[in-house]
């Protein structure tokens, strides 16, 4: 298989609705995948809905370096890594010609600039109809909402999918702040929505399209993408 090229999509939304809260990507989610891409020989592109450095969910970045991910401790001991999510792409300046996947990983602000933005829809949809694999975990399936396929069905149609459920919003106490539901808005596109127990590791893959539910998923869902990667190609 030629080496895959894979963009990480992350939000650039930093407000937790009114609550004065800071919020933003969650970094497990994106690090741990990070390096299950990068050490299985994959070309990693690390974009941005607005491009430059992306805000983080604090609550995934604890002060105790010993309580953080392994994938994250390593991934911010890596120069290299570090200067790549401090200089994101644009969404808008991805290609879509040149990847063979997009993964999104999570953090309660893809909630706000993901299930509308014209640009991610636009790479999401290229991708996916050209044959290629679209990933996302717990929050980051916000970016799947507002995908249509060029017959203008949605993307989430009829598929199976999961996401950061509705009950482990409600156990989060963040059900009151999002803008919506994301398991009952996917439900509602006509995805088959397949959930597992709350905060533990579930990956739902159909074709082309992995996800996950929450953090612990994240690596199961990078496994899928490449996965399905390699016998498609």
């Amino acid at each position: 298989m030629a080496k895959p090229r894979i963009a990480i999509v992350t939000t650039s939304h930093g407000t937790l609705g009114d609550t004065g809260d800071k919020t933003g990507f969650h970094y497990e989610e994106l690090t741990t995948p990070y390096y299950v891409f990068a050490d299985n020989g994959a070309e990693v592109t690390l974009g941005s809905i607005q491009g430059g450095e992306p805000p983080a969910d604090p609550g995934s970045l604890p002060d105790d370096k010993e309580k953080r991910a392994a994938s994250v401790r390593r991934f911010l001991d890596d120069a290299e890594a570090v200067k790549a999510l401090n200089n994101t792409t644009p969404v808008a300046e991805l290609n879509a010609k040149d990847f063979d996947a997009v993964y999104l990983p999570g953090g309660h602000g893809t909630m706000w600039d993901m299930p509308e933005n014209d640009a991610l829809i636009r790479l999401i949809t290229e991708v996916y109809e050209k044959g290629g694999v679209i990933g996302a975990v717990c929050h980051g399936p916000a970016g799947l909402v507002g995908v249509r396929l060029s017959d203008g069905t949605p993307l989430v149609k009829g598929k199976r999918i999961n996401s950061f459920t509705d009950e482990e919003e409600h156990k989060s106490e963040k059900d009151k702040v999002v803008p919506f539901l994301l398991e009952t808005e996917l439900s509602g596109l006509g995805a088959k929505f397949e959930s597992g127990a709350p905060f533990e590791e579930k990956i739902v893959c159909d074709g082309r399209l992995v996800t996950g539910q929450n953090p612990a998923s994240a690596k199961g869902v990078a496994e899928g993408i490449l996965s399905v990667l390699r016998t498609s190609q």
